[in-house]
């Protein structure tokens, strides 16, 4: 009798929504009723074939289309290779019908929101009264009517490749929700995990979508207490990512599936639920309450049928778990059926669900009758339309609790208090945030894409365009423009409207030629930026490109101008030696850079040279002398020394946990707790380099010096020179801290200028550092492979032939596979994924991401060492001479 109860729950009719622009304009203004998300997971673990379902619900793709399309992957190599390769945004207009106790969830969330970021009394009651959005008077329009039932859903697609990371990071800066997709076979991967770390680093809560469960039971033939394990497992290693990385003001975002955040299905097949769909269904037949059966459909529950009553055991064995027994078993029993092609059994358990096909559809068997049957029965886009709508926060919510993440100013100042309260009101400062450029039809023209976070964005307003190195108060990196045209992102269409309100994402035309990659927009002077986007990974493959005929040279420089602006992470700068380069963070991210150079945005072909490393200097010990520069005029000597830093300090400057920006007393009170420095030392640090903040110190440790202040500036900038292309072969330093022991200057202020401090400090810096033992460090990937166990021999083979540590090995409980990871160098990996395919006959599949630097071993002074081999090269590639300058060219004598 269980399935007669579905039967009335399945009968919703197939509506089409087919919306307006105007009418999603005019939703835009209720600022409870917007839902912005990302959809994030693992390569391969079906984020944009799950989107399709959403997208499919609103109207823009058919239901029997759904699944296959992958609407998302907007670009011909994306669909080409099957993965998403740059993030896509799209909105979508959606009517839901919340029951009392959603409403009641969701005001709860809001006032929590509040709450947590000291509101008041009254502010918080006052959330639960604005629920219900008053619309304006009822005016004729051909489609939906706008209400409180009305939601607007900004979706954004991102890819999953490590390679495409950067693309996350952009995505989820401008969204407040994110939907985990995890496999419930292979479970959570490496990349899931970094994804995930990148939310909760971000303050984006995240739901989880099981996803590929018609794998589980068409290949693996799964029972239903299998599946039980194998989905408690994913959603366990998910909660254990998200506790570990959690936070206080984002509060507990773990996920679970009685309480609603879990989603299981198969994007493929476009079926799905949620415990919710279930427990609404058996609550009126048990006369149970809705919370109640909830909870127990979950866990160890089990209904005796004898007693008709609830138990905690299965009384050895003779009674099935009440998720296998109400939801899994049955889905077990159609997808049996209609794969054995029993029609009699078919017709009837179709009759009890409440499933009615059409005519045409009566013909199909086997998959396609499986799709369209589990499509009718139980519409994945209901289940996560719920939770999208139900469990993730509107702008109006998050942004109380995101700003201090966000805002770079003051928290009390007149732009981030627009942005805690989400201000739309008329006289609202604009607050908007470009998170990446997306290329338009239009060639070498991008569309800015971000998100208001206060006020309101309109075609023509007069705007001030920041760019990330924009100083309250100074004039730099700061444009006064009109804007000239708004839009709504559309996967790959665009809608012109005149203007967006806060807390929606949008795209904005011709913001472009003053924004390299990201920015703030702002219309308060006294505004500072918003944040800029922390990458989790960093580019360290670089190749360097020219063109084919010489008469190309402007091209290429212009194609490269444009690369960089298409891509968050790409770096595209020029050697001293006229090399034009391109950094990216691996070799696939790699080789879509220069298709999209080639193809996009020059139309013709470059050459392009071997991919190239970077390499980082760095010591082995202390100086073995203080060393002495005289500068040119010799009435100034500088003496300094040089100690390696150790290495949880270097990672914690390159992760911006210790910054040049951070306040000196604290600094140096955290430096001395957590790295054992003297605090005293801590407190006289001059300059990180290179570039400002990077993992190099200069300090000052001189006793009673006259005019030591005076040649600050110089030292430093002599450090931040030498630190950024070093003396052994011109690549920046790593983890050194240099010791400025002692000065003796002129005492007239002409004869210690800039011009004469500055090379002195340069050639002292590279003194101390040959005589301390140096060494080069090089980058090290962090592979992750996972293979059949009767493949793993190829991988090993691989690995050691280009000197990879394998250092955990895992078997995947319940399936063939095996997690192996291993560190291998960054400039082994090249080929690294083929050669891996051909030993393992296609069955491995290899992910890398950049992990740390490593010393390498040998003197890279002497060229028959592998660091001076590599050295050598290096110097001949910049084209200097091949030796490295000896000591005394850098040492002078008393």
């Amino acid at each position: 009798g269980l399935l007669q109860v579905w039967g009335s729950a399945t009968a919703f009719a197939d509506n089409m929504v087919n919306f307006t622009t105007e009418q999603l304009r005019e939703l835009m203004d209720y600022k409870y009723n917007i839902r912005s998300m990302s959809v994030i997971a693992h390569v391969d673990h079906g984020k944009s074939t799950l989107t399709d379902s959403l997208v499919a619900k609103a109207g823009i793709i058919a239901q029997k289309h759904a699944g296959e399309t992958r609407y998302t992957d907007t670009r011909a190599d994306e669909a080409e290779r099957g993965i998403t390769i740059k993030s896509t945004g799209i909105s979508m207009y959606f009517e839901y019908i919340m029951s009392d106790a959603d409403r009641a969830e969701v005001s709860a969330a809001e006032g929590r929101a509040v709450k947590v970021t000291g509101g008041s009394e009254d502010a918080i009651r006052a959330v639960g009264v604005q629920q219900t959005a008053e619309p304006g008077e009822e005016r004729e329009v051909d489609g939906p009517k706008i209400s409180e039932n009305s939601y607007l859903i900004n979706l954004i697609d991102s890819p999953g490749h490590v390679d495409f990371s950067s693309e996350v990071t952009a995505a989820l800066r401008i969204t407040d929700g994110a939907l985990v997709v995890v496999d419930t076979i292979e479970g959570v991967c490496v990349q899931t995990e970094t994804v995930l770390r990148q939310a909760i680093g971000e303050r984006v809560k995240p739901v989880l979508h099981v996803n590929k469960v018609d794998r589980a039971l068409l290949e693996l033939q799964l029972s239903p207490e299998d599946m039980y394990q194998s989905f408690a497992r994913a959603i366990e290693s998910v909660n254990v990512i998200i506790a570990t990385y959690n936070d206080e003001l984002l509060g507990d975002c773990q996920v679970y599936p009685e309480k609603g955040t879990v989603s299981f299905g198969s994007g493929l097949h476009q079926w799905g639920f949620t415990l919710c769909k279930f427990a609404r269904m058996y609550s009126d037949k048990f006369g149970i309450a809705y919370d109640k059966m909830m909870v127990k459909l979950w866990g160890d529950n089990y209904f005796d049928n004898k007693g008709k009553k609830w138990v905690k055991s299965d009384k050895d064995g003779t009674l099935e778990r009440a998720f296998c027994q109400f939801i899994m078993s049955p889905i077990c029993k159609m997808f049996s059926a209609i794969m054995e092609e029993k029609k009699g059994k078919v017709q009837k358990l179709l009759k009890v669900v409440g499933v009615t096909l059409k005519k045409e559809d009566e013909e199909l068997t086997g998959k396609p009758l499986l799709k369209r049957v589990m499509q009718k029965w139980l519409p994945v886009g209901d289940a996560i339309l719920e939770m999208i709508v139900v469990k993730l926060p509107s702008p109006a919510a998050a942004q109380r609790y995101r700003v201090d993440n966000l805002y770079d100013g003051p928290l009390d100042d007149a732009a981030a208090n627009a942005i805690r309260t989400c201000d739309t009101s008329q006289d609202a400062p604009l607050m908007m945030y470009i998170s990446k450029m997306v290329p338009s039809s239009d060639r070498g023209r991008f569309f800015a894409f971000g998100r208001v976070f206060s006020g309101k964005i309109a075609t023509g307003q007069k705007v001030r365009i920041m760019g990330p190195n924009y100083v309250p108060g100074k004039k730099s990196d700061l444009w006064v423009k009109n804007i000239q045209r708004t839009l709504i992102m559309m996967g790959r269409f665009q809608e012109q409207v005149q203007d967006i309100p806060a807390g929606n994402t949008c795209g904005l035309v011709g913001v472009d030629q003053y924004l390299l990659k990201s920015g703030t927009i702002t219309t308060l002077e006294e505004a500072h930026c918003i944040k800029t986007m922390k990458f989790s990974v960093s580019p360290v493959v670089r190749c360097a490109v020219e063109p084919k005929k010489a008469q190309d040279l402007p091209k290429l420089v212009e194609g490269l101008k444009r690369l960089a602006k298409s891509d968050p992470m790409v770096q595209c700068y020029t050697e001293e030696s006229g090399e034009h380069i391109i950094a990216a963070t691996g070799e696939l991210h790699l080789e879509i850079c220069l298709k999209d150079l080639q193809e996009d945005f020059m139309g013709t072909e470059v050459k392009v040279s071997d991919p190239v490393v970077s390499y980082r200097e760095s010591i082995s010990a202390d100086s073995n002398q203080t060393c002495l520069s005289k500068s040119p005029n010799k009435h100034n000597r500088l003496y300094m020394e040089a100690t390696p830093m150790n290495d949880d300090l270097a990672d914690a400057i390159e992760a911006g946990k210790i910054s040049a920006k951070d306040d000196p007393k604290l600094r140096a009170r955290a430096m001395a707790d957590d790295f054992g420095w003297d605090v005293t030392e801590a407190r006289k640090i001059w300059s990180f380099g290179p570039d400002g903040n990077g993992p190099n110190l200069l300090y000052d440790v001189t006793k009673g010096v006259n005019y030591l202040l005076e040649i600050k500036e110089s030292v430093a900038a002599g450090f931040q020179w030498a630190a950024k292309q070093s003396v052994l072969c011109d690549e920046q330093m790593r983890s050194i801290c240099f010791k400025l022991m002692d000065v003796t200057l002129h005492a007239d202020a002409i004869h210690r200028g800039m011009g004469q401090i500055m090379p002195t400090a340069r050639r002292v810096i590279f003194a101390s550092m040959l005589t301390a033992a140096p060494i080069l460090q090089e980058p090290f990937f962090l592979v992750d492979i996972s293979v059949p166990q009767d493949a793993m021999g190829g991988c090993y083979g691989v690995l050691t032939r280009r000197r990879g540590v394998v250092f955990s090995e895992e078997q995947r409980p319940g399936t063939p596979m095996v997690q192996m990871k291993a560190h291998m160098p960054v400039m082994e990996s090249f080929g690294f994924n083929a050669d891996v395919r051909a030993a393992t006959g296609g069955k491995a599949f290899p992910q890398m991401v950049f992990s740390h630097w490593q010393s390498m071993n040998g003197d890279p002074l002497d060229g028959s060492t592998k660091p001076g081999e590599v050295v050598v090269t290096v110097r001949q590639r910049k084209g200097l001479s091949p030796e490295v300058p000896p000591l005394d060219r850098f040492l002078d004598r008393l």
